[in-house]
């Protein structure tokens, strides 16, 4: 028979949490933590998974929980190990992930009697939790395993309910922590949250409708969502409507040729002259956060009359300064009815992106396969071309997910990065997560090599999985702060802005036994990314992409100059001016 430990507080959470379904828990070493441990650890129906470093163990949880949707638990020890969970928390709360963080604490009186570790737990994540919940100290009486179990009950539902979150349980734990018995206690009765459809009343339909057929320029732009058919399926039919154009970036997981992806292009080849043909009488957003700097600037400048934000929690996100309605609706059943209005026949305005977005895309293949020297540009233009179909990739942040906004991806691949705060620190923890929950796909951690060795403790986990490849584009450090305006111009930049190191990337893969590649040019890439993704690979391996960190940003930037329309184009060459005007002429929608 199994162990379980013989605090009843503790025994009645861990059975909340199998009735309420949650079988993964991702567990830090401890011994404050040790009556949670055992209790997890022998009930088979949980899969509990041992990672050491607490900021990784809660990256790798959120990788897992952002593939199965549901939630996953954290169980660490009391004091700084608590706090290692932060960064994954504040992404998770930010990009709606659901995540059940326990941690244990000591007993309230010992705070700030120089314990060791002891720190104040409670609310310690208060601003980007979806809930905080101090348990009994120690529930024993028939009131306080009362309270206990309702607010175990109370912290799981608050997991997905009203949208998905993280959400904190602190447990003080007295000792003895090692006591168990055999017996354990009856599955307590839990309490379930009923979830309703929000609808529209009619004068809000009327409202509604009436802007939307007034209207002779929409303008739907797509941020970072999960891969959604039904979705997809949806925006296809109301991007018939010739007065709608959509928006979508590589997260945002929406593919078809009426949608016009690569935002940044397009963006850059509008000239201050045309560019109010291209401002939206309404905007709709829907998703989470949108990486394009550009379409952040243009649509401020250009603000809509209208912009109407669809949220499920009814968040005022009124990133381009316009917002005049929050939406509270499942933005699927808002697009359906969307579909239900009738369209504009006489707007051109789809035809307008359109055009830009087919011109742009062709103009940009020309630069990268004619013009572009070994570089950042050229290396992800290689990379994306032998992802393999139906896998996954998740971006690192800086400048590896602002590439990828870049390019077209045609085959079926499903694409994650964190964006919730934008940060270097988990994107591998969260990319090895993902991929221990989707065993049967190869997924592809895509990172910049600041952002790799920030997070190499990522590859000290028993439990990576064989479909993990990672990329790392090794331009010398940070490179996106030789792009950005500023940090160039100063002295510090090497050391302070970019963080120049010599660091092998090879002997780290050494030390953790996964395989190594590397590459400096186009052939040795080709090369390596077929070797990357042979089928006779059965193990995580590594592909070290060197490019020159000074060239990097010059060739960057005169891609977008070879886009950008000011005059026709800044070409000096007039034939190549006359090809521009013609070619969008030739386009037809």
């Amino acid at each position: 028979m199994a162990k379980l430990s013989s605090k009843k507080g503790v025994q009645d959470l861990v059975n909340i949490c199998k009735e309420k379904g949650i079988k993964t828990v991702v567990i830090s070493p401890g011994s404050r933590n040790a009556p949670l441990i055992v209790s997890f650890t022998e009930d088979h129906f949980f899969t509990c998974l041992s990672i050491c470093d607490e900021r990784s163990a809660a990256f790798f949880a959120l990788g897992i929980a952002q593939q199965i949707k549901s939630p996953v638990a954290l169980v660490c020890t009391s004091g700084s190990a608590v706090l290692n969970y932060a960064p994954a928390i504040a992404e998770a709360f930010y990009q709606n992930i659901p995540l059940l963080v326990i941690t244990a604490d000591r007993p309230k009186e010992w705070i700030d009697q120089a314990e060791g570790q002891t720190i104040h737990q409670e609310n310690i994540f208060s601003n980007y939790i979806r809930g905080s919940f101090n348990l009994p100290q120690e529930a024993t009486s028939d009131q306080k395993l009362w309270y206990n179990r309702r607010m175990v009950s109370e912290a799981i539902n608050k997991t997905m309910d009203p949208i998905p979150g993280p959400v904190h349980i602190n447990l003080p734990l007295e000792e003895p922590l090692y006591k168990f018995d055999d017996t354990g206690s009856k599955s307590p009765t839990t309490i379930s949250s009923v979830r309703t459809k929000t609808i529209l009343s009619e004068g809000a339909k009327i409202e509604l409708e009436t802007i939307w057929t007034s209207s002779s320029k929409k303008l739907i732009l797509c941020g970072l969502m999960n891969p959604d058919d039904k979705l997809n399926k949806a925006l296809s039919e109301v991007a018939k409507d010739p007065s709608v154009a959509i928006l979508t970036e590589t997260t945002s997981n929406l593919n078809d040729n009426l949608f016009n992806g690569s935002i940044d292009n397009i963006l850059f080849s509008i000239g201050n002259d045309e560019a109010e043909d291209f401002q939206p009488d309404l905007l709709i957003t829907l998703g989470g956060p949108v990486v394009s700097k550009k379409i952040k600037h243009f649509l401020r400048r250009y603000s809509p009359n209208y912009h109407w934000h669809l949220s499920r929690d009814s968040a005022h996100t009124d990133t381009f300064q316009s917002l005049t309605h929050v939406i509270d609706s499942d933005p699927l059943e808002m697009i359906k009815t969307l579909k239900e209005w009738i369209p504009s026949d006489d707007s051109s305005y789809k035809q307008r992106w359109k055009k830009r977005d087919i011109f742009t895309r062709e103009r940009g293949h020309r630069y990268i396969s004619s013009k572009a020297t070994w570089s950042d540009l050229t290396a992800f233009n290689h990379i994306v071309k032998h992802i393999p179909d139906k896998s996954q990739v998740q971006w690192g942040n800086s400048t590896p997910i602002r590439y990828a906004q870049l390019f077209r991806f045609e085959r079926s691949l499903s694409h994650f990065a964190n964006r919730g705060t934008s940060g270097v620190d988990g994107c591998v923890s969260t990319g090895c997560g993902a991929a221990f929950a989707n065993h049967n796909e190869i997924v592809s951690i895509i990172c910049g090599d600041i952002t790799f060795l920030y997070d190499s403790n990522a590859l000290w986990n028993q439990n990576l999985t064989n479909n993990i490849r990672i990329i790392v584009i090794n331009n010398s450090g940070g490179g996106i702060f030789r792009m950005i305006e500023g940090p160039d111009s100063t002295s510090s930049l090497e050391k302070f802005f970019e963080a120049k190191h010599n660091i092998s990337i090879e002997y780290i893969a050494q030390a953790f036994g996964i395989d190594y590649l590397r590459s400096s040019n186009a052939n040795e890439l080709t090369a390596s990314l077929q070797d990357l993704y042979s089928d006779k690979r059965n193990k995580p391996a590594i592909l070290e992409v060197f490019t020159p960190n000074e060239v990097n940003p010059k060739v960057i930037k005169e891609y977008f100059k070879y886009l950008k329309i000011e005059d026709g184009t800044t070409s000096n060459d007039e034939s190549e001016k006359m090809d521009f005007h013609k070619g969008l002429q030739g386009y037809q929608v």
